[in-house]
């Protein structure tokens, strides 16, 4: 399944740059808080952080469209409740997350940005008490929605992505989603 939407991604985003009327790339990094709704997870934010790769191409004037490739490191704690596990586990979460997003320039510095975003569990191999090996799905879709100014080479964004997805692999329990409010800086490169 992931290679299939890995090869969808790879052959929209070439028609996208095919027809692209101008095309920057550049780097970003910032911080996460990460929520993880469901009755075994604490409430509230934690935080964490992602950095990456991003591209902006302008398709039509104001309309283009922003891929990114990130790598994104969530984070929270969650009541087992077993004998065998205490009772608070702390959970480190490493994605891979591919958000393609539309873009809107409202004004000369400021672009809204909304799309769909696919994150690929990164550390799905460790144990159960480092990131809930089983206890976690290898991919989650989500919803992105954000502001982002550009003074010259900068980028300065704030983001709110809300999974969409259940991402519990456990038989049986209640339902997972995460929901993050991202904010950062990015520099064009090119």
């Amino acid at each position: 399944m992931n290679k299939r939407i890995i090869l969808s991604l790879s052959l929209m985003l070439t028609i996208i740059f095919s027809n692209a009327q101008s095309l920057k790339l550049g780097i970003k990094a910032g911080a996460i808080g990460t929520k993880i709704a469901g009755e075994s997870f604490k409430s509230g934010y934690n935080l964490s952080y992602q950095a990456g790769a991003w591209a902006e191409v302008d398709l039509l004037g104001k309309i283009g469209v922003q891929p990114e490739i990130l790598f994104s490191q969530t984070s929270s704690s969650f009541n087992v409740g077993t004998p065998t596990l205490p009772n608070d586990v702390n959970v480190k979460l490493n994605y891979l997350s591919i958000p393609v997003l539309f873009r809107y320039n409202v004004a000369k510095i400021i672009t809204l940005n909304l799309g769909p975003q696919y994150s690929i569990l990164m550390n799905k191999d460790q144990s159960l008490v480092d990131n809930g090996k089983s206890a976690f799905k290898g991919g989650e879709f989500a919803a992105v929605a954000g502001v982002q100014v550009h003074i010259s080479s900068l980028r300065v964004y704030g983001r709110y992505v809300l999974g969409l997805s259940n991402i519990s692999d456990i038989p049986s329990t209640d339902s997972w989603k995460s929901q993050q409010i991202q904010i950062g800086v990015g520099f064009k490169v090119f």
